[in-house]
């Protein structure tokens, strides 16, 4: 049998048994099964939080070594980076300088990065944000040594083609003149023999005798050989990097247009044909189609001390023989 409850009614003082209802019931099993359930979640999170179980000890662990890992890895890749900034710093403000070479722009340098969606795959595997973030800087850093080894073998090339234009550069005197007491007439504002009027000469006037060899002052192609009026028999020597030489008033011609000539080669004879009044070679530069004064091509040939001579000679020449 249910035990039974009995209370005082405080109006009649009489005993009367308590009736207990099933809401009563449901409320006094209620409220303790609830504070056992908030109890047990409670002791739960704090285990959690301050008891970890042995496989998040070895999650914890693993991701530990990884960052380890990704931090020792970001610090090689910014070590390197500082040596390719070097590199890179010293390729244009000193190999390209000296070769007088265009800087490499910063966009070829960095080149072309993979696609989002590369990225995006990454970061959705394990530890994605550490994978990725590294994934970006070595992918970065091999776009820039790439580039920095593509612009040493450009070095290179035009190292190799620069030593090819000082071969083409005229760069000695047209006619044997160790002595430098040949010279009839310099660059610049000189008497015509013919006319006695003031005109410009354009090149420079090497007194010799008939028949002294002539050589090319640069390896060139022929582009002229032949009769041209004032000059007489001349010759035009392309050498390239828009520089032309001419050789006028000669007496022989001994090469043929569209043959190829090397520094030093005998290429015609001193003569007098033409506009002249006496034997010697009339010699004249052009860059980019403009005449420039001679003088400055024989770098090859001539001392410091024989060169500052001739520049005085040539100041003082102003009988042009054409």
């Amino acid at each position: 049998m249910a035990k039974k409850h009995y209370h005082i009614n405080p109006v009649t003082l009489a005993m009367e048994q308590v009736e207990t209802s099933f809401k009563d019931i449901i409320r006094r099993i209620t409220w303790p099964m609830l504070f056992g359930v908030l109890l047990g979640i409670g002791l739960f999170i704090l285990f959690v939080i301050f008891f970890p179980s042995p496989r998040e000890k070895q999650i914890q662990q693993k991701y530990d070594a990884l960052k380890a890992q990704n931090n020792l890895l970001t610090s090689q890749v910014e070590r390197i980076q500082e040596v390719v900034t070097d590199l890179q710093q010293r390729d244009d403000n000193l190999y390209r300088a000296l070769l007088q070479a265009e800087p490499i722009p910063i966009s070829a340098r960095l080149g072309s990065t993979q696609p989002l969606s590369y990225y995006d795959s990454i970061a959705r595997m394990t530890d994605s944000e550490l994978a990725a973030d590294l994934a970006r800087k070595i992918d970065l850093l091999e776009n820039e040594v790439y580039s920095q080894m593509k612009s040493y073998d450009e070095l290179v090339e035009y190292a190799r083609n620069q030593e090819i234009r000082l071969d083409n550069l005229p760069a000695i005197q047209p006619v044997l003149n160790n002595d430098l007491t040949r010279f009839a007439s310099g660059y610049g504002w000189r008497i015509d023999p013919v006319y006695h009027t003031r005109r410009f000469h354009a090149g420079i006037d090497f007194a010799a005798p008939t028949g002294t060899d002539v050589y090319a002052t640069g390896n060139a192609k022929v582009i002229f050989c032949g009769w041209r009026q004032g000059y007489g028999n001349c010759i035009e020597l392309s050498h390239g990097y828009d520089y032309v030489t001419l050789y006028a008033h000669l007496h022989k011609i001994l090469v043929r247009q569209g043959q190829q000539v090397k520094r030093g080669d005998v290429i015609a004879l001193v003569g007098s044909t033409g506009k002249s009044t006496g034997p010697h070679l009339h010699y004249e530069v052009h860059h980019k189609g403009q005449a420039v004064d001679p003088r400055n091509f024989y770098f090859l040939d001539l001392n410091p001390e024989e060169y500052d001579r001739m520049v005085q000679l040539l100041s003082n020449a102003g009988n042009m023989l054409d």
